[in-house]
């Protein structure tokens, strides 16, 4: 069984953090809490500090997932300072039925956008890497993990319920099926938008 690393134990809670802060934040912004999530805020600001300044100490795999989660979290935070700064001026709308229909109309739009520019590139944004043993090819799996969890974000399909140690699993039963099944080695992996759902292909590479 493969062991997972410390540093990226930390890199798979870093991203349950940043994820949690969006959902508190959007409970505090509902009405659902009193005070912004200041004690997660704060742990992910170490976090990501601490990672900066060892950025060194990371293989490719662990750089390119820190890189996307900390434009996530920009992103967020970036949303999140705006939406604070109009709520403490007093620019929150009053008129909630008004102000719902508008979050809903523009959370459509973004979606329709976010389906059509991946359509519009779904040949050219095919993720693909070959494997043989997933349990040693982990910086692969990483990767592999990465592009299908942005694929899907970006198509605005749910990712709450998938996780790093699930989708390890996933992987290595997949290619020990196919290889048992096939007689063959290498196993290609492919993430690709199919019929405007995100897929996770398995082919037999020979």
């Amino acid at each position: 069984m493969a062991t997972i690393s410390p540093i990226d134990e930390e890199l798979s809670q870093l991203e349950r953090d940043i994820r949690q802060l969006k959902i508190e934040y959007e409970q505090y912004f509902g009405g659902g809490r009193k005070r912004p999530p200041t004690e997660i805020e704060w742990r992910i600001e170490l976090t990501v500090k601490r990672y900066a300044d060892r950025g060194g100490e990371l293989k490719f795999g662990q750089r390119f997932r820190y890189s996307n989660l900390t434009q996530t979290y920009a992103k967020y935070k970036d949303v999140f300072r705006k939406r604070l700064q109009q709520k403490e001026e007093g620019k929150v709308q009053r008129h909630f039925g008004a102000a719902a229909k508008e979050i809903e109309a523009e959370r459509a739009r973004k979606q329709a956008e976010s389906q059509s520019a991946l359509a519009a590139t779904r040949e050219n944004s095919a993720f693909r890497v070959v494997c043989s043993e997933p349990e040693r090819d982990t910086e692969k799996i990483n990767q592999l993990y990465e592009a299908f969890l942005q694929a899907k974000e970006r198509a605005g399909e749910g990712t709450e319920r998938l996780t790093r140690s699930s989708f390890n699993e996933f992987v290595n039963k997949k290619t020990k099926d196919l290889q048992k099944q096939k007689n063959c080695r290498n196993v290609e992996y492919v993430v690709e938008e199919v019929d405007g759902q995100v897929k996770l292909k398995a082919l037999v590479k020979t």
